[in-house]
């Protein structure tokens, strides 16, 4: 198990002083419990923020900082707020990092525009900001993105669905993240792409927040809403499985045609059931670990990465459409996460 961080005498002044009791502050160590001592105490120090510390979409991009952290000699201190959503916790964070001397600090921002402030506060000490998986409102608020291309992702699934069609006309039901945040809209939008639709053609539209048992909710308001659907686009793999639990219910799963994004190992076993057909996979490891390398090399030769950096995504299933590039689920649970 970890052992407890010893964190500077300033940083603990400053979260007795804001109240931190909503994140967890942690050295670079090997677990994902409250905290384990740095493996190297005088390394360039590296900050990383994310939403929350038990989603495992977080749990993995924490591990990717930690085993970058470790090969690059640095001294890595996490934070996490207590819910989705949690934008004061993350303000805090950045703070009490700032105030711990850290070099850069790597953020998934909970509230895209609300978080811009403190991070403005914080690159003007010379601080270096990336952003991963989420960008922020305005994207240029930070030095860097790395992310997967929501876009993309969306676009994938949307052109799997159109082709598994085979011409049918398409009832399609959208389960969303929730209104105006930035990776739900994108996701959103490029699945009409991808299945050249508009929202005209979305015959049911709710929000699930990417919970499962919100998803369930959803899809059995949508079944009585529109009960022809035939189409399902989940913005994440928990929903679409909440999604599958009520269309089961009512002796469906069989004719709806489910896609989704995110590719962690418990959406991606799904895909292998037969449960979801199809999933865009993302690699959260991958964004962090390039993060943590980003901010070593500003701190060891003063090199800012800048701009967009693509972490890549897959199109994961069994079920091959002609037209479509795709890998089977064998290579979605060795690439997974979670």
């Amino acid at each position: 198990m970890s052992r407890t961080t010893r964190l500077s005498s300033s940083l603990l002044r400053v979260a007795a002083v804001t109240g931190v009791a909503a994140l967890t502050l942690t050295a670079c160590g090997s677990g994902s419990g409250s905290g384990s001592t740095s493996s190297d105490s005088g390394g360039v120090k590296v900050g990383l923020i994310t939403k929350t510390d038990t989603n495992p979409f977080f749990v993995k991009m924490k591990e990717g900082a930690e085993k970058a952290a470790k090969e690059n000699g640095a001294q890595l201190s996490t934070a996490a707020g207590k819910f989705d959503g949690d934008n004061a916790g993350q303000v805090t964070a950045i703070e009490n990092m700032v105030a711990a001397g850290v070099k850069g600090i790597l953020i998934t921002p909970s509230d895209s525009k609300a978080i811009v402030p403190a991070i403005q506060k914080a690159r003007a000490k010379g601080v270096l900001v990336i952003a991963l998986d989420t960008p922020t409102d305005p994207q240029s608020a930070v030095d860097a993105l790395f992310a997967t291309d929501n876009l993309k992702a969306g676009e994938l699934i949307g052109e799997y669905a159109k082709a598994a069609m085979k011409g049918k006309t398409a009832k399609i039901a959208a389960l969303d993240l929730a209104p105006g945040v930035s990776v739900g809209v994108q996701r959103h939008n490029g699945f009409l792409k991808g299945f050249g639709a508009t929202d005209k053609d979305v015959v049911c539209a709710q929000d699930t927040g990417g919970d499962q048992a919100k998803g369930q909710t959803a899809m059995e308001n949508c079944l009585q809403k529109a009960p022809g659907i035939n189409v399902v686009y989940t913005i994440n793999e928990p929903a679409a499985l909440g999604a599958y639990t009520a269309l089961k219910a009512k002796g469906r799963e069989k004719d709806v045609l489910i896609v989704s994004v995110d590719g962690g190992c418990t959406g991606t076993q799904a895909v292998k059931d037969g449960k979801i057909a199809a999933t865009s996979q993302q690699y959260p490891l991958k964004m962090a670990a390039e993060g943590v390398k980003a901010v070593v090399t500003y701190a060891k030769g003063g090199k800012k990465a800048s701009g967009y950096t693509d972490t890549g995504v897959t199109l994961i299933t069994d079920k091959v459409q002609a037209g479509v590039t795709s890998k089977d689920t064998a290579y979605g649970l060795a690439n997974c996460w979670g």
